[in-house]
């Protein structure tokens, strides 16, 4: 028997270029809302409600919309480069959030979702109210991957002697559904994407966070340290990879977010 309440049937929201973006819907509609935006070759329901966050946000009186980053999970998952940019990323969040009509909704996203979140709060200063960005480096890991090697791992299985690369794609194919096609276009173009710095930080309240055995936790705290409103939280014991489980990690964000329903910005 399993320990998680059964996930939703997801919900189609079309991005603005056509993209069908799966979401889910937890808790009741009328609490105060939460967006959850997972990590690079995750999913919604994996990062987010296997996980138990979405368990623990709906009985601190919240309701959680998460849904399928593009390339990701039920959502589309186009093979072309040029379909993916931090620009389209931020654009599918604000459609989510316009679709389901909300004006003031605090922000959750871990890795490549911090990363969208971090752009996201920076653009729409008056609709999201505060954000937990979880393992958010100050540069894009994936610029590392050898976008050649996995192409011609995937077309022929030719073997991939990048170490980096072989472990993003050792990552990405152990978890059922993922298109690597889709997710090394994804990499691929991304590559000049705009990326997180002290002149963009968003200024709402933000609780960046990352764990003590992650090689990005120096850069998180950084980012940390430049934005005007943000504290930084040590997960303890946790690699990038595991982080999300930690329930340290979900008690902070929880507390984090509380803070927020006084009228806190």
């Amino acid at each position: 028997m399993s320990l998680v309440p059964e996930a939703p049937r997801p919900r189609v929201v079309m991005s603005p270029d056509g993209l069908p973006l799966a979401t889910y819907d937890f808790g009741d509609p009328d609490a105060p809302a939460v967006l959850a935006v997972h990590g690079f070759a995750s999913g919604a329901l994996l990062n987010w409600h296997a996980s138990g966050w979405t368990r623990d946000l709906v009985r601190a009186g919240r309701r959680v919309i998460a849904f399928d980053q593009r390339g990701h999970g039920a959502s589309g998952k186009p093979h072309a480069p040029h379909s993916y940019s931090m620009d389209l990323l931020v654009d599918d969040v604000t459609a989510v959030i316009d679709t389901y009509l909300l004006d003031d909704v605090a922000f959750v996203g871990y890795s490549l979702g911090a990363r969208v979140g971090w752009h996201t709060a920076e653009r729409m200063t008056d609709r999201i109210s505060r954000a937990v960005l979880g393992g958010i480096p100050d540069a894009d890991p994936m610029r590392r991957v050898r976008v050649d090697q996995a192409r011609a791992y995937i077309t022929d299985g030719t073997p991939v002697e990048d170490r980096v690369t072989n472990g993003y794609l050792t990552m990405a194919a152990g978890v059922e559904g993922n298109d690597l096609g889709a997710l090394v276009a994804m990499v691929e173009g991304m590559r000049d994407s705009i990326e997180p710095t002290p002149e963009n930080a968003p200024t709402q309240p933000l609780l960046l966070a990352a764990g003590s055995e992650d090689g990005i936790k120096d850069s998180a705290l950084r980012l940390a340290e430049t934005a005007s409103h943000a504290t930084f939280v040590e997960i303890p014991g946790r690699n990038h990879f595991n982080a999300p489980t930690s329930r340290h990690f979900r008690e902070a964000a929880i507390a984090f977010l509380g803070d927020g329903l006084s009228g806190d910005r």
